[in-house]
């Protein structure tokens, strides 16, 4: 099942967030979606339940739980007990609402930065405190601090939003690292929130390793929170879902509202049903990511060759170092102003990062072509 790549005039059609709040002469390549069609399949059963008025509040979910299970087991050898699943209608929300029944207003709320911006969110709309264990660095590889985690442990964090696989780096935590973390929550009695919705976007070089299934003390302290959006283009359908594999854990996602779950999508949770039987069209899809990963290497080197930019191991996020070329204090603005070429500014991650940006190359090569042929005139 091949992936159908979509037309830049068609995509101007669009009318999600990212062809819509910048103006029409502008190149968007900041939200992560992708620029092709959904699968034909998906497409199929969606246009279906709608021909058949089946549009009303969620009820059967197309055995969903049942189909990630399968998928879990098939692709990372991950055994998950699918009554320990609960829906939600998204990732962020399953995260929010499983922290409400933990933390208290102003509790420390540990994160790794550079890290996906929603989750300073997530804490401030908690009324909880940032705690900021960033990621190691050398060069343009990051890995987890396992000793700057352990200080802000022993420092009182409550809950540790854990990126895995991480966004924006395109970094994939190890089997050993994730086994040391689980070992030092479980020591400090911190909840580890494992936010694993790029996971099925792992280039082959890599092996993706689920939090729960490292040890039983990551079972005992942690939670997973994913969903089939970012593997199968279908955010604005609005399903997620929460993985525990502990009593404990169980009885706290039993215990958040029942409106978390109804709140869900009817389309959602049967295109994820859908989709996680899809893997042929996964596979077409992480070719057509591959080669684009390494084809905005080779136009940076060409045309940036100042651009630090390391080919990312999972999702279709590329983590770019512009403090080369003098762009002032927001990189993000001055290219939006110049090159027309709208990214996520790299501030937004966390500190340290304002000289970043991120490129969704999840498109054409065309568009990447474009998109670069942009940056580069912005720097004059």
């Amino acid at each position: 099942m091949n992936v159908k790549v979509v037309p830049l005039e068609t995509l101007r059609t669009r009318t999600s967030a990212k062809w819509t709040q910048f103006p029409p002469e502008v190149l968007p390549m900041p939200v992560a979606e992708m620029d092709f069609e959904i699968a034909e399949p998906i497409k199929d059963l969606i246009i279906s339940m709608v021909q058949n008025s089946d549009t009303g509040y969620i009820g059967e979910t197309g055995h969903l739980n049942r189909h990630f299970a399968d998928f879990a087991s098939e692709t990372w050898n991950w055994v998950i007990d699918p009554e320990q699943f609960f829906l939600c209608i998204d990732v962020s929300v399953g995260n929010i609402e499983m922290a409400r029944t933990i933390v208290s207003t102003g509790d420390l709320i540990m994160i790794n930065s550079p890290v996906y911006l929603s989750m300073f969110n997530w804490i401030k709309e908690l009324k909880c405190e940032v705690i900021d264990a960033p990621m190691h660095k050398v060069g343009m590889e990051y890995t987890l601090d396992l000793v700057a985690i352990e200080a802000g442990y022993q420092a009182g964090a409550k809950i540790h939003f854990l990126c895995n696989p991480q966004n924006p780096t395109g970094s994939v935590h190890s089997r050993t690292d994730l086994e040391a973390l689980a070992d030092l929550a479980k020591k400090y009695g911190v909840y580890v929130f494992s936010d694993e919705i790029h996971a099925p976007l792992v280039y082959a070089e890599s092996e993706f390793v689920p939090f729960l299934s490292v040890s039983e003390s990551a079972r005992e302290v942690g939670i997973c929170v994913t969903a089939a959006s970012k593997g199968w283009n279908l955010a604005g359908l609005k399903c997620a879902f929460i993985i525990t594999q502990s009593e404990r854990m169980k009885e706290l996602a039993l215990s958040i509202p029942m409106s978390v779950r109804y709140r869900a999508s009817i389309f959602g949770a049967h295109a994820a049903a859908k989709a996680f039987e899809l893997t042929d069209w996964l596979h077409s899809l992480m070719e057509i990511l591959d080669s684009n990963r390494k084809f905005l290497a080779l136009q940076l080197q060409q045309k940036l060759p100042k651009a630090k930019y390391r080919i990312p191991n999972c999702s279709y996020l590329a983590w770019i170092d512009l403090s080369a070329y003098d762009l002032g204090e927001n990189p993000a603005e001055t290219i939006l102003s110049r090159g027309l070429l709208a990214l996520t500014p790299g501030h937004l991650f966390g500190n340290g990062c304002s000289q970043y940006v991120r490129l969704n190359f999840g498109t054409s090569q065309a568009i990447i072509a474009e998109g670069v042929d942009r940056l580069v005139a912005s720097l004059s």
